[in-house]
Formats: structure tokens, sequence, C-alpha cells
């Protein structure tokens, strides 16, 4: 309980002070190809850290903006966080974006917390609850994939990867994958798929907060998440309710069968042609 009151308080505030920034103005620049970071991202990691490690100095430490150590691996407990997940949203004055801390311990995410203080929400997860603002939040319950809604592009649904028409809506969806999570988690979609590889920190909180509310949450393979790994990377995404889980990690699987014909590599910005694609 007192780690969860410490991460609650340290992301809220974390979020607050992330807001006051976005009013203030920040620098922008890339740390690669269609990966923005922002001045105010490195403060609010720093401020987590502080916070985070400061009253926990045993616990391991993984964030997006903090070098790698490896040292890490030998802390059974271990924070991981996103300061800013969303950082295209938070750039452009968007509200998708939320400060993202989870508790990892032996590879389990046991505690998690989700910031978002533009939408005005604060989801909290433990392994047996979850809840947005204080109330309790279930996944929707949907078991049939027709009118199903996914926060993805429309343009994701209307594409030809899929062998059966995809009677979906598609949702406007925050740039933050943790939020995306987290709108199935609390009932406002049903599902997301995702083929990309990612990184720990940008689902850790959210898994947890998803799968206390009644959902399920695995790789594109169907294999549960494992956290503080030497290469703290995930391959892609299928989240939803149970019963539509399995048809949902089928689709992915055919979208990806159907990009690898065509010749297309999945990224992590997303499909592209391999240069020898002609060659195949």
């Amino acid at each position: 309980m007192a780690d969860l009151v410490l991460a609650e308080s340290a992301a809220r505030d974390a979020a607050d002070h992330a807001l006051w920034l976005s009013t203030r103005g920040f620098d922008t620049w890339s740390k690669g190809r269609n990966d923005p970071v922002t001045s105010a991202d490195l403060e609010v990691d720093g401020l987590l850290r502080e916070r985070l490690l400061g009253a926990r100095p045993a616990y391991g430490w993984l964030s997006e903006e903090t070098a790698d150590s490896l040292d890490r691996l030998h802390a059974r407990a271990l924070w991981v966080v996103d300061p800013i997940d969303g950082t295209r949203d938070f750039a452009r004055g968007r509200d998708g974006w939320a400060v993202s801390v989870a508790l990892v311990v032996d590879g389990q995410v046991e505690l998690g917390v989700l910031a978002a203080p533009a939408l005005g929400q604060v989801y909290v997860a433990t392994r047996t609850s979850a809840t947005l603002n204080g109330a309790a939040i279930r996944v929707s319950g949907r078991t049939e994939e027709a009118g199903m809604r996914l926060p993805v592009d429309p343009q994701f649904l209307a594409a030809r990867l899929w062998e059966q028409p995809f009677e979906a809506e598609a949702l406007p969806k925050p740039n933050s994958m943790a939020l995306r999570i987290a709108m199935v988690a609390s009932g406002a979609a049903d599902g997301l798929i995702d083929a990309r590889m990612m990184n720990e920190w940008d689902v850790a909180a959210a898994s947890l907060v998803l799968e206390a509310a009644g959902g399920r949450i695995t790789d594109r393979e169907g294999q549960p998440f494992a956290f503080n790994k030497p290469e703290p990377e995930l391959s892609g995404i299928v989240a939803a309710t149970p019963a539509l889980h399995r048809s949902l990690a089928r689709r992915l699987t055919d979208a990806r069968a159907a990009l690898q014909r065509a010749g297309i590599r999945i990224e992590r910005d997303g499909p592209k042609a391999r240069p020898d694609a002609a060659e195949d």
C-alpha cells in the first residue's frame, strides 16, 4: 500500500508539473526518425526519479528518458516509467498524453498509475482493482466483432489487409498507447491491436489497468508480457475484452502474413516496404 501511495502521489504531481510546463513553453527535438522528445519529458523524468528512487533507493529504474543500466536486472522491484507517454500530442498542445508509472516485481506489474491531467483522468491499478478518478472500472463485455470500437485511424479498418471486412468503429485515438489501452479498460473501447515493436514503459502501467478491469492483454503472438528483460521490448499488442481477444489476435496474425507476402516489414513507425521486395 505504501508503494501505491508513493506512485500515485508522484505521478499526479509529475502530471501537474507537465501540464504547467505545457503552458510555459519547452524545447522539442528528435531522438530519431519520428521519435520526438521535449525538455518537459526530461524535466518530468528527473522529478519522478527523485521522488520514486529517493523513497525506494533499492528499487531498479527503467525509463524512456533515462540511459538504461543493466544493473536493474539485479533488482527484484523496479520502477518502469514513461514521463510523458504521447509526446507528439503534448508537443502539439493536444490532450492525449499521460504520465505512466508502474512497479514491477519479479517480472510482473504489481501496481500502475496513469495520470492524464489535460483529460482530467487518473487511472490506478493493483492486482485486484482498477479505478478511474476513484471509481471502479470494467471492460465493456462485448463479445462480437460487429460494431466493436477500436481507438485506431479509420484507414486502419479500411485497409486491404483483412481477409474479412472489419465491421468496427474507429474511435479518436490519443497519441499515448497507455491511454488507448486504458480506453479498453474503462469500457470506452472494446479492443486494440498493434503489430509494432514497443518498449516496456509504453504499456507496463496500462497493462495492469486493463487486466485488473477484467480485460486480456498479450503480445502479438498471444504470449503474456514479462517485464525487466535485458532488452526491454515487447512484440506488439493485442488488448481486448476476454471474448474478443482471440479473434483480434487472429486478425493481427493474418494482417502480418499479408504484409509479409507483399514484402512489407513492420517497424516501430508502421509498415515499410523492404528495399528488396521486388526481388522476392
